[in-house]
């Protein structure tokens, strides 16, 4: 039986606590602001428990080996940012890359439903599909 190898992971949305938060709730990697009230009741029909709190981005490019990012303004910020540092492990990418329906973008959910929330929790779901497929 091969070794397991332990992989970190942050996922990132600037300014949010609707889309990273469930992300990470469904990658089940516990991490400071409470998330969205619509993300909670989502993860809650799942049974799926959160702990997440929002927090800048520091020293996490020499912390984590990858940084999913939720759409492609994140994407560019998270990069400029890593220039500024002098250790960059972390692969950056955008989370929606590992989406078998090719749905790269992780939408917002500022204005979001119920039916919106269920819509990035499935398009999560389908991306950590792919992305523990891949074996990284």
């Amino acid at each position: 039986m091969a070794d397991q190898v332990t992989k970190s992971m942050l996922f990132v949305r600037l300014d949010s606590i609707r889309r990273s938060p469930i992300a990470e709730a469904v990658f089940r990697k516990p991490m400071g602001n409470p998330l969205d009230y619509g993300g909670q009741s989502c993860m809650r029909r799942y049974g799926i428990p959160m702990s997440h709190v929002a927090q800048q981005i520091t020293e996490d490019f020499a912390m984590f080996d990858y940084i999913l990012c939720m759409d492609e303004s994140n994407l560019r910020d998270v990069n400029r940012k890593s220039i500024q540092v002098k250790t960059c492990k972390a692969k950056i990418e955008l989370l929606g890359s590992y989406d078998s329906q090719k749905q790269f973008i992780i939408d917002d959910l500022y204005y979001g439903n119920d039916s919106d929330f269920e819509t990035v929790y499935q398009q999560c779901v389908r991306c950590f599909r792919v992305f523990l497929e891949k074996a990284h």
